[in-house]
């Protein structure tokens, strides 16, 4: 088991186009079916798969662009150290005081230690100034717990 590293910031607005965040149906719509639905379905389905946006279940990484990964680890405390510097590199820009507290980050920099442990998936999102948003996970894999159809990225 191993664990790969990934990390997305930008606007917010972007972010929330939860469309482009979650796989298409494993079925294109009916013959049939409103040309829009047809249209979107095929733009979700060339899009989800290569952009960069962070999808809505964490293991879904998994099948991104291999570029996207932010480092690979064996060890979950290896993870765990790659996410604390994250933390704390992008903690002043938090929107929240309370995100900003170094006794809030600890907990959360933890207890992602121990539910990588557990082979469990970790995935923290923060508002940034500007409204922007930042998207910081951790994904298990060889298997992935709640995908193991997931094929690892890294051969």
């Amino acid at each position: 088991m191993h664990h790969h590293g990934y990390l997305w910031t930008g606007p917010k607005v972007r972010f929330d186009q939860e469309a482009l965040r979650r796989p298409p149906y494993p079925e294109p719509p009916p013959a049939g079916s409103k040309p829009e639905l047809i249209e979107r379905y095929r733009e979700v389905a060339a899009e989800f798969p290569t952009s960069d946006l962070p999808p809505l279940e964490t293991a879904y990484w998994l099948i991104k662009p291999r570029s996207l990964i932010r480092g690979t680890w064996d060890e979950a405390k290896e993870a765990e150290a790659w996410l604390g510097e994250r933390l704390a590199e992008y903690a002043h820009r938090f929107a929240s005081g309370t995100d900003r507290d170094a006794a809030h980050l600890a907990l959360l920099v933890n207890s992602a230690a121990e539910r990588l442990d557990g082979g469990t998936d970790v995935s923290l999102g923060f508002y940034l100034e500007r409204p922007s948003y930042l998207s910081l996970a951790l994904v298990t894999c060889s298997p992935n717990r709640s995908k193991p159809e997931l094929a690892c990225p890294i051969p």
